[in-house]
C-alpha cells in the first residue's frame, strides 16, 4: 500500500490534494451564474480592438509555447524527495509573484494601452513560472506533451467551475488523454484551446482595461492570481507524483 511506506510530509500533502481534488470538482453553483452574466457586462464595455489584441496576444504566446525550443529553459530536478521539490517550487513561486507585481503595477498604472500589454507579459511570467514549477517535478519541458500539460494546468487555473471539471478529467487521467493526441505539434488543435481560454478570461483581469479603474487593480490581481496559480500547479504536480508513485509500486509487487 502506498500509504504505509510514505514519509509524514508526503502524507500531509497528500491530504492537501484529496481536499484539493474535492473542491476542484465542485459543481457550479447560483455565483457562477451571476457570474458569467457579470463577465459579459464587463466585456461589452472594452473596445472591439482590445479584444482583438488579448486574443491575438494569447494565440502568439501559446502558439510559440508549443513550438518554440529557447522559451522554456528549466531543467528536469532529478532524485529529490516531494518535499525537497516543492519547498523550492514555493521559492521560485514566491520570484513570479514579484515579478508579476511589479509589472501589473507598471501597466496598470499605464491605462488602456498599457493594459493590453500586461496581457501578454503576464501570461508569459505565468508559463514561465509553471514550467518552472513542471521542471522541479521533474518534467522535462522540451517535451511537447509536458508543454501541452502546462497549458492544461494555466487554463484549470483561468476558466468557470464547469470548464474546471472537464480539464481536471483531462489532468487526473493524464497517460490516457495521451494516447488520443497526435503525434506532430501541428496536427494539435491549439486555435481551439486559445479560444476555451479567451472565453473565460478572468474578471478581474478584463476589470484593468476599463478606463478608470485598470490603475486600481494590475499589482494586486496579479500578485494573488498568481499566487493562486502556483498553488494550482503544484496540486496538478503532485496528482502526477504520486500516480507516478502508485505505478512503479504496483510494478514492483
Amino acid at each position: 500500500m502506498l500509504m504505509a511506506i510514505i514519509t509524514p510530509y508526503e502524507q500531509e500533502a497528500l491530504k492537501e490534494l484529496e481536499s484539493w481534488k474535492r473542491e476542484i470538482q465542485r459543481r457550479p453553483g447560483l455565483f457562477a451564474g451571476i457570474s458569467r452574466r457579470l463577465q459579459h457586462k464587463i466585456n461589452s464595455l472594452i473596445p472591439e480592438a482590445a479584444h482583438r489584441a488579448i486574443t491575438a496576444a494569447f494565440k502568439v504566446v501559446t502558439n510559440f509555447l508549443l513550438r518554440g525550443s529557447d522559451f522554456l529553459t528549466a531543467k528536469p530536478l532529478l532524485n529529490a524527495s516531494l518535499q525537497e521539490r516543492e519547498e523550492e517550487a514555493q521559492k521560485q513561486i514566491e520570484r513570479y509573484k514579484y515579478a508579476a507585481t511589479a509589472e501589473g503595477a507598471i501597466t496598470g498604472a499605464g491605462g488602456i494601452l498599457l493594459g493590453l500589454a500586461d496581457l501578454p507579459l503576464w501570461l508569459t511570467i505565468k508559463i514561465k513560472m509553471l514550467s518552472h514549477v513542471a521542471a522541479l517535478y521533474g518534467h522535462d519541458t522540451s517535451d511537447f506533451r509536458e508543454r501541452l500539460y502546462i497549458l492544461y494546468v494555466l487554463s484549470l487555473g483561468f476558466s468557470s467551475r464547469k470548464h474546471k471539471r472537464k480539464v481536471y478529467g483531462i489532468l487526473a487521467n493524464w497517460d490516457v488523454y495521451l494516447l488520443s493526441l497526435p503525434a506532430e505539434k501541428d496536427a494539435f488543435d491549439w486555435r481551439t484551446f486559445q479560444q476555451e481560454y479567451r472565453d473565460f478570461l478572468d474578471i478581474v483581469k478584463l476589470l484593468q482595461l476599463v478606463p478608470g479603474i485598470g490603475a486600481a487593480v494590475g499589482a494586486v490581481v496579479n500578485n494573488r492570481l498568481t499566487d493562486k496559480l502556483g498553488d494550482l500547479a503544484m496540486n496538478a504536480y503532485r496528482m502526477r507524483w504520486f500516480a507516478q508513485s502508485a505505478a512503479v509500486q504496483a510494478g514492483n509487487a
